[in-house]
């Protein structure tokens, strides 16, 4: 099994932020963006990584970067180690393959969430109250049906080890001016309906996903990942039956394990068996093969 990287440390590079599982280093207006093998479900980072993650993720999101580019500007200057600042060469072994350089911007305080199919939480929602995230569906719906349009349901982004918080349409204006809130559920909602179209055709069904954007010169521009197995819930189309829940194609069979212990879903998480580990490296490795073809 390849090495896993759970965290780096490059001494001299200037570290600005460690998120769920992604490193971020300081170039000045720029910032290079470094995909670990660290996996969070339920908002927990998970003490073990999946070996290789971190170079699926970028491969991935850099596919997707470049599908949706015509659609609005996106954060990559590269993904290649010989056209970045000299001293990332010097780290090439690590980061090769799960690093990209991107425009440093001002990144809005939400995550903007397209949701296609009724399923996960949105589903538990919907048997309660009729609504998914306070917006009324029509009645009769099954667990994983097709929703008649796509939903945008924004959250706040949680600090790490935080859960992020659903909010409403008017609460997220609030935040960020009614403007920038009906642009941002635009692009939301043509990226995802773009991808979920090109996916489709390659027999997955891509349920809902969740993107971040930020602003640059004033521009609106998307950043961070783009639709990889660990923003997005992935379903094989052959194997799609609505009225239960899907065989999914992301870290769905992490939370579908964690959800079998008695675990109250705070830090720290449980180890994952090794048969987790590698049934989850080999549906992220499966996904990336089918999309890119």
């Amino acid at each position: 099994m390849m090495e896993t990287v759970v965290k780096t440390e490059f001494e001299d590079m200037k570290l600005i932020a460690r998120g769920k599982v992604r490193d971020i280093y300081d170039f000045d207006d720029k910032m290079l963006i470094v995909t670990t093998d660290r996996l969070s479900a339920f908002d927990v980072i998970l003490p073990n990584g999946v070996p290789g993650k971190g170079k699926i993720l970028t491969e991935i999101a850099l596919f997707w970067f470049e599908q949706t580019k015509g659609i609005v500007r996106n954060h990559i200057i590269t993904a290649d180690i010989d056209e970045m600042p000299a001293v990332c060469k010097k780290y090439r072994s690590v980061l090769e393959g799960r690093s990209m350089l991107v425009h440093k911007c001002k990144p809005f305080p939400v995550e903007c969430v397209a949701r296609g199919y009724i399923t996960g939480s949105g589903w538990k929602d919907y048997q309660k109250t009729g609504a998914v995230c306070g917006i009324k569906l029509p009645a009769g719906l099954v667990d994983s049906e097709r929703m008649p349009e796509t939903l945008f349901t924004p959250a706040t982004k949680a600090e790490v080890g935080d859960h992020d918080e659903n909010i409403s349409f008017d609460k997220m204006a609030e935040m960020i001016g009614m403007a920038k809130a009906q642009k941002l559920k635009n692009l939301t909602i043509k990226i995802y309906e773009t991808a979920r179209d090109i996916a489709d055709k390659k027999g997955i069904i891509i349920a809902d996903t969740k993107f971040e954007f930020g602003e640059l010169d004033g521009e609106i521009i998307l950043i961070d990942e783009v639709l990889t197995p660990d923003s997005s819930r992935f379903w094989f189309k052959d194997k799609y039956e609505p009225g239960k829940p899907q065989q999914s194609m992301d870290k769905q069979v992490v939370r579908n394990y964690l959800e079998t212990l008695d675990w109250d879903k705070t830090a720290p998480g449980p180890v994952l068996p090794d048969e987790i580990v590698k049934n989850t490296a080999a549906i992220y490795r499966q996904i990336t093969d089918i999309l890119k073809g």
